[in-house]
């Protein structure tokens, strides 16, 4: 861990959200309740049995973009960081997404009649951003993710299972990476059809914190991307080559 990060295990846990209120959602992402008092993030992490240098990787390299500790965090097991990414597939659509939902139902509820089909075509836009988001998290959850952990499995038992070792040959990580979609690209076009293309609306505040949080999604979006094509892909194919080898197919 880098000491001159801003945030340490001795930071209060309480400063982190002072120096980054952007910070909140991805410290819910562990499980961690308010109501920290003067404890540190090395104290609050041991309440909750959280890995503290995990934690401290995740929010240093959100907090700032320049900084992104991609070996570090591949010294971390698979599981621990698919558990990391699971939360914030449940942040997106349990939060994140209803609430965006939230300001185009009240935008349909205020317009005013001329606007009408404005709101229709972003509200069909999103509803077909959101199955696509829904298509993609559901694929790593179902499919990539417990193939990621059956390897590191295999690896800490020393048990190598012919169909996973024919999975490996067929259908490894590098046939995901290719067909990972980025379903940051859809919710730009749903950015950019409100700022260039909707004629003006009636309910402005409604569509700027509409917009505000498109952004906040985008942006969140694209960290997340950066963790599993950085660090959880390369990690993977890895393993993938560990198995092979031990196999002697390689």
């Amino acid at each position: 861990m880098n000491k001159n990060l801003p945030f340490t295990a001795h930071t209060k846990m309480a400063d982190v959200i002072h120096m980054d209120y952007r910070l909140i959602p991805i410290i819910g992402r562990f499980g961690i309740d308010y109501g920290f008092g003067g404890k540190t993030v090395s104290e609050v992490c041991e309440y909750h049995s959280i890995n503290v240098w995990f934690f401290l990787e995740i929010v240093n390299s959100y907090h700032n973009q320049a900084y992104f500790p991609k070996k570090q965090l591949q010294n971390f097991s698979a599981q621990l960081i698919i558990q990391y990414l699971c939360n914030t597939h449940t942040y997106y659509l349990k939060t994140k997404v209803p609430e965006i939902e939230g300001y185009i139902d009240k935008m349909e509820k205020n317009v005013l009649e001329k606007n009408v089909k404005n709101i229709q075509l972003l509200n069909d836009f999103f509803k077909e951003y959101k199955t696509e988001l829904q298509n993609h998290l559901e694929k790593e959850e179902e499919n990539v993710f417990p193939y990621i952990i059956s390897l590191e499995r295999s690896l800490e038992e020393k048990i190598m299972p012919v169909e996973l070792v024919e999975r490996i040959k067929k259908e490894p990580i590098e046939a995901y990476e290719r067909s990972h979609d980025n379903v940051e690209l859809k919710l730009g076009d749903l950015k950019n059809l409100i700022m260039r293309h909707l004629p003006p609306v009636f309910c402005k505040a409604l569509c700027q914190k509409l917009l505000t949080e498109l952004f906040r999604l985008e942006a969140d979006l694209e960290d997340h991307a950066r963790i599993e094509e950085k660090v959880l892909i390369p990690k993977v194919k890895l393993l993938e080559q560990k198995i092979l080898e031990a196999c002697g197919t390689e």
